[in-house]
């Protein structure tokens, strides 16, 4: 009933309107809980793919170098050691639920808080009045088109997490949107970069991976600071990780950790849930699950993954209910290119019928398809509506050699299949459920 009110207020009132609300709300809830993020150095991590990561490296530099950490992100939760499932599917938690978890981690005497902060929450004040001791910027690519309506606007909502004068901001120097980003005062900017980075040799706060080597398993690389060069080897894969990697390691460098430290901590590094997860029961394939659910996220976890097959790449994905529609064929055209199997399925349809974001995404498979290994439904490729019979079917047909790739929930617990509907799910456990059943 609270969701049906909701829609009706949302085709009647003005979009300023609105927004007001989310403004007071957001007042409102700094006023209920007293600020509590004063007491911290809060570190905002914004961008379209890698915040998630990215958050979970800084705290494991942070933590490494004896400090207490919170930290809010789109898989967990975060008071210290205690650590808690997010199970609301929400990156950035609405005002009131933000400021509590910012006044808990207050009250156990965190000195950080690491914030996973997306342009809705931005442009809906969920975090307003929150000082950001540092901001990073992860990437900017194609996403949220469906409430932002322009890249433009997409890219402003970002900015506006840089403008009130952070101690640190921490910039990627090969993202195209960079520049507008440099333009935000900041006590301190880091740049880091794996391509453009001729101009940051020389930059007091310039951050380099350089000697990349991609394996498998893990990622070695030389690291170029300010503070001098050092080996690392890192478990997190693919050149994108470099990316999140080189972010962090900057707000480290900002809070003054010895470089030494950094390594340390980056080499202790654990695999994060959800996020290029292996899943390993025995069997003679290899299992991957990933939240990838963008075009460029996608993408980069293909392009990360391709090289260590030695059999065949099976793809399990789909596209998200009631968001940017515009991706959809891309996300298709893109499985079919670098897949030589492609499952498209149900993937949190919200109130959209399923099967229609199903056909969006099919469109684009035979697009992506190179010429000689075109992608022919029923033989290589396979529209299967049941997200469980999907991942089936895709073990089921994997052999000694062969990667099976399920994208797009990561390690999620629900499935959104109404405008305020939700169903237990697991991507992993369905895995884990059939392989060991064997």
């Amino acid at each position: 009933m609270f969701q049906k009110i909701k829609s009706y207020l949302r085709k009647i009132l003005s979009e300023d309107f609105i927004l007001w609300t989310h403004k007071v709300r957001g007042m409102l809830a700094l006023f209920l809980y007293g600020n509590p993020s004063k007491t911290m150095k809060v570190i905002g991590v914004t961008g379209t793919n890698g915040k998630t990561t990215t958050c979970h490296i800084i705290n494991e530099i942070l933590s490494g170098s004896e400090a207490k950490v919170g930290m809010l992100t789109t898989i967990d939760f975060q008071i210290g050691e205690e650590v808690e499932v997010n199970e609301s599917k929400m990156t950035t938690l609405n005002p009131f639920i933000l400021q509590k978890k910012l006044s808990q981690m207050s009250k156990a005497g965190c000195d950080y808080a690491i914030v996973e902060t997306t342009s809705h929450a931005i442009e809906q004040y969920r975090n307003w009045g929150i000082k950001y001791h540092t901001v990073v910027l992860t990437n900017i690519t194609h996403d949220h088109l469906d409430y932002h309506k322009t890249f433009k606007s997409y890219r402003a909502s970002k900015l506006k997490l840089f403008e009130n004068n952070p101690e640190v901001s921490v910039i990627n120097r090969d993202d195209e949107s960079w520049q507008y980003f440099q333009e935000k005062e900041a006590s301190k900017k880091y740049f880091y970069a794996i391509e453009n980075y001729a101009d940051l040799i020389t930059r007091k706060f310039g951050v380099i991976a350089k000697k990349i080597i991609l394996k498998s398993d893990r990622t070695l690389f030389t690291l170029i600071t300010p503070e001098g060069q050092i080996a690392i080897d890192t478990p997190l894969t693919g050149k994108f990780n470099v990316y999140n990697t080189l972010a962090a390691v900057c707000v480290g460098l900002g809070e003054n950790i010895p470089l030494e430290k950094i390594k340390e901590s980056l080499e202790d590094l654990k695999n994060i849930s959800g996020r290029m997860q292996r899943l390993d029961y025995g069997q003679n394939f290899d299992v991957i699950v990933d939240f990838a659910h963008t075009p460029d996220g996608l993408k980069n976890v293909f392009e990360a993954v391709k090289p260590s097959v030695s059999g065949r790449l099976i793809h399990v994905g789909g596209a998200t209910g009631n968001r940017d529609k515009s991706k959809r064929p891309i996300l298709g055209a893109l499985a079919g290119k670098y897949a030589d199997i492609v499952i498209v399925t149900n993937e949190d349809p919200y109130s959209e019928d399923p099967e229609s974001i199903i056909n969006a995404v099919a469109l684009g498979v035979p697009r992506g398809g190179k010429e000689g290994k075109n992608k022919i439904i029923n033989k290589n490729f396979f529209k299967i509506s049941n997200r469980k019979s999907a991942i089936m079917k895709a073990i089921q047909m994997a052999k000694f050699g062969d990667l099976v790739l399920i994208t797009g929930k990561g390690c999620e617990t629900k499935m959104a299949v109404g405008e305020n509907k939700f169903i237990p799910w697991s991507d992993v456990e369905i895995v884990k459920e059939f392989l060991k059943g064997k």
